[in-house]
Parts: structure tokens; C-alpha cells; sequence
């Protein structure tokens, strides 16, 4: 007898996680909780009212799997093991979302659960995109 994969159950709780944030962000601060839009804040100075708790918030993001690692195996990724590759993933990430005025917890998440018309629209172009670049990458050029 086969077992159950649970890569949708930790795919699903980790959903459940950004989307409780993102009510918690809205419902104590009144903002949109977008990663994107805390980090350039914080880069470009324009959140110097609020500089401690984007901080904090941030914080939260990167060390959370951190202390979560040991209670939960964690296989390997399926990422490319190519750092130009990564390195490169990384600034395409943020351009775009510079120039999407928001990632996907922005909009995806935040922006969707608010019925915004820019949220299902970015939406739609992210996962277009994504979808190409898999394409492109993996199955084209062979690089990931």
C-alpha cells in the first residue's frame, strides 16, 4: 500500500499561513501585507514610520521555516543547483514585482481575498508567467 504524499497538506498549511498573516497584517495595521512592498520600504526609506515592525514582520518570514525545519523532514528542492541561475531568478523576482507594484502575497493573496481587479489581473499575468518560464527554462533550454 502506497502512502499518502503529504506535499499538498504542507502546501495547504503553508497557504492557510500566508493567508492568516495577511488578515492579521490588515486587521492590526490597516495595510496590505505584500513581502514585496515591506522590503522596498524599508530599501528605499519610505517606511521609515514603520521601519520596526516591517523589520519584525520580515523577521518572522525568514526565520519561521528556520525553527520549523526540525519538527518537519524536509526533502531536497527540486531547484537548479546553477547560482548564476539563482542569482538571476532572485533579481527577476524583484524587478518584476517592482514593477507589478506588488508579488503575490500582495496581490494574489491580499488582493484577491479584497475582490481587487489589479490583484486578479497581476494574478493572471504571474502565473502566465510562470508557466512560460518553465517552459522556457526546463523544457527548451534545459537549464533548471
Amino acid at each position: 500500500m502506497n502512502a499518502i504524499p503529504i506535499d499538498w497538506i504542507l502546501g495547504l498549511c503553508g497557504g492557510l499561513m500566508i493567508g492568516l498573516g495577511g488578515a492579521v497584517f490588515l486587521l492590526a495595521n490597516g495595510r496590505i501585507m505584500g513581502a514585496s512592498g515591506l522590503i522596498g520600504g524599508l530599501v528605499d526609506g519610505t517606511g521609515r514610520g514603520n521601519t520596526a515592525e516591517r523589520v519584525v514582520f520580515l523577521l518572522g518570514v525568514f526565520l519561521l521555516p528556520v525553527l520549523l525545519t526540525p519538527v518537519f523532514r524536509i526533502d531536497t528542492t527540486h531547484a537548479s543547483q546553477n547560482v548564476i541561475v539563482l542569482i538571476a531568478a532572485g533579481l527577476l523576482v524583484g524587478v518584476g514585482t517592482r514593477l507589478a507594484n506588488g508579488c503575490t502575497s500582495g496581490h494574489g493573496v491580499c488582493g484577491m481575498s479584497r475582490l481587487s481587479l489589479r490583484g486578479f489581473v497581476a494574478t493572471i499575468f504571474y502565473i502566465m508567467a510562470g508557466g512560460l518560464t518553465v517552459v522556457l527554462f526546463r523544457h527548451i533550454l534545459g537549464v533548471i
